[in-house]
């Protein structure tokens, strides 16, 4: 069972924010924190633009939810970087989806959205079957 954020100190983790804050967000912190949810995907190409480096398995993140507060801690086990057409089921269901299409329905959706192309500089930007992502594994390591 994961333990209290009190043993672990969050100060040096990088910060990782699932969704943009609001409704989706606190609702994805909560099915982290309940187990409920253990894999999440990002854009390659997203990673690029914003000159960062993509997650490594044993690298550790500090969770944030709405208001900007750490609220759990978690681990990567494993990071791929995958086409999405080759995005797998287990991926699919551990990200808390019922089925591929509607992972990917929702993700291209959001990946697709006027925010994300103006965050990627690319306003015509199109996710296809051959779109990389990071398809990534974590478990909880603590929580608030």
């Amino acid at each position: 069972m994961p333990g209290s954020l009190d043993a672990v100190r969050t100060d040096d983790l990088p910060r990782l924010e699932f969704a943009d804050p609001g409704p989706l967000r606190d609702q994805v912190v909560a099915a982290i924190m309940a187990g409920a949810t253990t894999t999440t995907s990002g854009l390659a190409l997203g990673y690029e633009r914003a000159g960062e480096q993509s997650p490594v398995s044993g690298q550790q993140f500090a969770v944030v939810d709405s208001a900007g507060r750490t609220a759990a801690v978690i681990e990567m086990t494993e990071v791929r970087v995958v086409r999405i057409a080759d995005i797998d089921l287990r991926h699919v269901l551990d990200d808390g989806d019922e089925s591929i299409a509607e992972w990917r329905a929702v993700h291209e959706e959001y990946w697709q959205s006027s925010e994300m192309r103006e965050a990627l500089g690319e306003p015509d930007f199109t996710v296809d079957d051959e779109t990389l992502v990071l398809a990534q594994r974590f478990r909880l390591m603590s929580e608030h």
